[in-house]
């Protein structure tokens, strides 16, 4: 198989795409995560995780690079990383007994022959109703503010929720492996 980079600075992606047991280098791609007017955020997440693979490609001309973007939709409006506990108390409250979709795109650029594959992949995420107290409880003790949707589901943050939807767990954190694994073995890959 082709050297892996994994193309984020994320440590939730480092650390999910180690469960793997690959050797991998990362490298933090240079793209403007803007959306496009009227984009939905399924398609955004699809654009760059393929964006983000294409930006560091001229640096690594024979292997498997990775792209992953996650983005949290809330009635098709984008929730993004809150950033400090005032804006995740506001992003918590406007959740609450509600339903968050997170689209995970996941792209694997082959750049000996520049193929290409792609996926995207759905988590949705059904909250209960919460008070100010618990999550206020909540952020101070796990401190989500670099996260979208203000919470750590490996984390406290399960304690939020009714039930959880989707295929793999991990695509919730950010990095869907059980696809992951797919794309690799299409280029060859000697997974278990």
């Amino acid at each position: 198989m082709l050297p892996i980079v994994l193309a984020s600075s994320s440590p939730y992606r480092r650390e999910l795409l180690q469960k793997l047991g690959l050797h991998f280098e990362t490298h933090q791609p240079n793209i403007n995560e803007t959306a496009s007017p009227g984009e939905p955020p399924k398609q955004l997440a699809q654009r760059l995780s393929a964006a983000k693979a294409q930006a560091i490609a001229h640096l690594y001309p024979r292997h498997l690079i990775i792209g992953s973007d996650q983005v949290a939709s809330l009635d098709q409006q984008r929730l993004h990383k809150p950033g400090n506990h005032q804006a995740a108390t506001e992003q918590l409250t406007l959740c609450s007994g509600r339903s968050v979709c997170f689209y995970t795109g996941l792209s694997l650029l082959n750049t000996r022959d520049n193929r290409q594959q792609h996926i995207i992949e759905s988590y949705t995420v059904h909250f209960r109703q919460l008070t100010p107290e618990q999550i206020d409880y909540y952020l101070l003790i796990d401190k989500p503010y670099d996260c979208a949707g203000s919470f750590k589901a490996e984390g406290l943050g399960i304690t939020l929720f009714e039930k959880l939807e989707g295929n793999d767990p991990n695509t919730l954190i950010g990095l869907p492996l059980i696809a992951l694994v797919t794309l690799l073995k299409n280029e060859g890959g000697h997974l278990p």
